[in-house]
This record gives C-alpha cells, sequence and structure tokens, in this order.
C-alpha cells in the first residue's frame, strides 16, 4: 500500500518538475484542476449510482489524483505537502468519533445513530467557533465554512441546515409547501411583468424553496434530481427509438411524440409493476 502511494507521489511529482514534466501539468495551479477535481467527484457518485464496481474502482483512483495534484502544487510553495494532508484528516476523523476513539469507546454502552450525530455536529460547531475566534471577535458567521464551489443545489441545503441550526427555520415540511406555492404565485406574476430581472429571482427563490422541502423531507435533493434526470434520459432514448432518429422526430408535432412518451410510460411502469410482484413472491 504505502509502495503504491509513493509511486503516485513520485508520478505526479514528476509530471511537475519544470525540466522534464508534462508542459500542461506543470502550468496548472489550484484553481486551474479545481473543475477538475469536482467533476471527478461527479463522476465517482455516477458509477455509485449505476452500481458499476470496477468503474468506481477507476474513478476513485482518479479522485485520488486530484488530491495527490493540488498536495503537490502546495508542497512546491512550502504551505502542505500530502502527509500533512492525510495527518491532519486522521486527526479529524478521531476527533470527531469519541465514541470510537476516545474513553466513551471503552464503555459497554450502546451508541445510536442520532446520537452519533448530534455529536458530531457539536464538534463540528466547536471547531468553527474556534475558526472564528481565529479570525477575531464579530467577524465569524454560522455561514462561513459553507464552499462557494459547492455544487449550488447541494449549497442552499448546507445554507438552510446551518440557518436552521441557530432557530431560523420553518416548524414542518407543510408550511415549506406553503412557501413554495407563494413563490410559484410570485414567478407567475414576473412572467406577466416579462421583467427578465424579476423572473431570474423569482425562479431563484423557487430553486431555494424546492430545496428546503426536501431538506425538510429528509431527501437528497441532488440524488432525486439526479433520478429524475435518468428516468428522463432513459424514456427520451426509448422514444427516440419508437419514433425512429431525430429526423424522424423532427417531422412529428408535439401530440404524435407525447402519445410516445406516455406509452413509453406505461410499459415502464408495467414492468415495474411486474418486478415488484415477483419481488414479493
Amino acid at each position: 500500500m504505502n509502495n503504491n502511494i509513493e509511486q503516485l507521489l513520485g508520478i505526479m511529482r514528476q509530471l511537475r518538475d519544470p525540466q522534464h514534466g508534462c508542459p500542461w501539468d506543470v502550468q496548472q495551479d489550484f484553481a486551474s484542476i479545481a473543475v477538475y477535481t469536482i467533476e471527478e467527484a461527479y463522476e465517482v457518485a455516477d458509477a455509485i449510482q449505476r452500481g458499476d464496481l470496477p468503474e468506481l474502482k477507476g474513478e476513485l483512483g482518479d479522485l485520488l489524483l486530484q488530491v495527490v495534484f493540488h498536495s503537490q502544487i502546495a508542497q512546491e510553495q512550502l504551505a502542505f505537502g500530502f502527509n500533512d494532508v492525510v495527518q491532519a484528516i486522521c486527526e479529524k476523523m478521531i476527533r470527531r468519533h469519541p465514541h470510537v476513539f476516545g474513553q466513551a469507546a471503552e464503555s459497554s454502552q450502546a451508541v445510536d445513530v442520532d446520537s452519533v450525530r448530534q455529536t458530531w455536529e457539536s464538534i463540528k460547531q466547536a471547531e468553527r467557533a474556534g475558526k472564528t475566534k481565529k479570525r477575531g471577535a464579530g467577524k465569524g458567521s454560522l455561514l462561513d465554512d459553507i464552499p462557494r464551489g459547492m455544487a449550488e443545489l447541494q449549497r442552499a441545503c448546507k445554507l438552510q441546515k446551518r440557518a436552521a441550526s441557530a432557530g431560523f427555520d420553518w416548524n414542518s415540511a407543510e408550511q415549506v409547501m406553503t412557501k413554495l406555492h407563494e413563490e410559484t404565485a410570485e414567478l407567475e406574476a414576473a412572467l406577466l411583468q416579462q421583467e427578465q430581472a424579476d423572473i431570474q429571482e423569482e425562479l431563484g427563490d423557487l430553486f431555494f424553496t424546492l430545496a428546503n422541502v426536501a431538506r425538510k423531507l429528509n431527501i437528497d435533493p441532488a440524488q432525486t434530481l439526479r433520478s429524475a434526470n435518468m428516468k428522463f434520459e432513459r424514456r427520451f432514448r426509448a422514444v427516440e427509438q419508437i419514433a425512429g432518429g431525430k429526423t424522424a422526430m423532427q417531422s412529428m408535432d408535439i401530440s404524435a411524440l407525447e402519445a410516445i412518451w406516455q406509452e413509453v410510460k406505461r410499459v415502464e411502469k408495467g414492468q415495474e409493476n411486474m418486478q415488484s410482484s415477483s419481488s414479493h413472491e
């Protein structure tokens, strides 16, 4: 294991060598490869979604390469190295799991998921307080450590969850649904006025409220949207096949295409019901 890691670190050092390395790799910095880091994380999630374990192995390697790449750039700037990254995450995991690594681990008392989550959040809150203290009194916010580079749907939920920890939250999903109807009405009003800036703002409010609905229902909105995208892609491909391809589709009116779409849905639902019945036999 250690030999493999050392080999990977050596490969990256060689790629970044100003004299004998790869011109593209040498040219990169934190900002230029950040987009690839995010992309690789999504590809890991995609492999998991598809249940493709061989693919997952490769994508995890690509993601690990991004960690090594960032670490090498930092090493060159004498900021930190890969070993510092590993040490920091080891210390954090031990600190955030006192029920496993601390004195509580010696107790025979059972620890449930809810208590673990509460402990995790309280420790994270203490860590945030420490960061705020370093910055100086009055300069910190509960929202400070929520990264701006995060996928916006995920960031919306993170912002809402953090605000909720201070008591700034709806009491129920039903209340958020009322807000959702309100935001929908405001978008409809903006559409009537045909003011593009207002339309964009109201649409953003609608997205933000939808994320809040998902949070209150304990549903991952990104995963939910990913599943919806996959469903649409699967059904659209079926429509394409039945219609006879892109050219044939372009010659059909929307009512004919909608009829094919509904048939694809009906067949798919029937297959799902058959599978469900078989699993209960």
